[in-house]
């Protein structure tokens, strides 16, 4: 179990100092780089970032992305590449258009159903209290209009 844990430690420091070791001509196109794998989100796993990912598509990814950096390629190139190759699917941050407008409008509309759900069941308990308390409830000229009624019954049997 040892061996294990001891080899898994040697993975993950071997893994980081192959990221370390990359050279960049600035400071700028690190920040780049770092940015967009951050950004980026790798099609397999599909919650997690190429930064944090070990799938081989995030890795050919991270691959490429440092490629296009290095080429003097700035973020919107990078992204629109990528995007192009992999769909808008590897953007967090996917743009407003006629295939993600539900992504958009779903927690609206789920807002609005929630609102509309609690005032129909406010209303529902309303009409039940309503129902329980009886004639209560009734208006005062409806009443008088069955007390006259009422009235004018009993006058018809005498």
């Amino acid at each position: 179990m040892k061996a294990f844990f001891l080899s898994l430690l040697l993975f993950t420091a071997t893994a980081q100092a192959s990221q370390a070791l990359i050279e960049f001509q600035n400071p700028e196109q690190q920040a780049l780089f770092k940015e967009l794998t951050q950004e980026l989100r790798c099609p397999k796993c599909q919650n997690q970032n190429i930064a944090d990912s070990n799938a081989v598509v995030a890795v050919d990814m991270r691959n490429k992305t440092l490629e296009l950096v290095q080429q003097g390629q700035d973020k919107e190139q990078v992204l629109e590449y990528m995007k192009s190759r992999y769909g808008d699917f590897v953007h967090y941050q996917p743009p407003l258009n006629k295939f993600t407008l539900i992504l958009w409008l779903l927690p609206a509309l789920m807002a609005f159903g929630l609102v509309l759900v609690l005032l129909l069941r406010r209303k529902a308990e309303r009409t039940a209290v309503a129902m329980e308390s009886g004639d209560k409830a009734q208006p005062p000229q409806q009443l008088e209009k069955q007390l006259d009624q009422l009235i004018e019954q009993y006058r018809r049997k005498s």
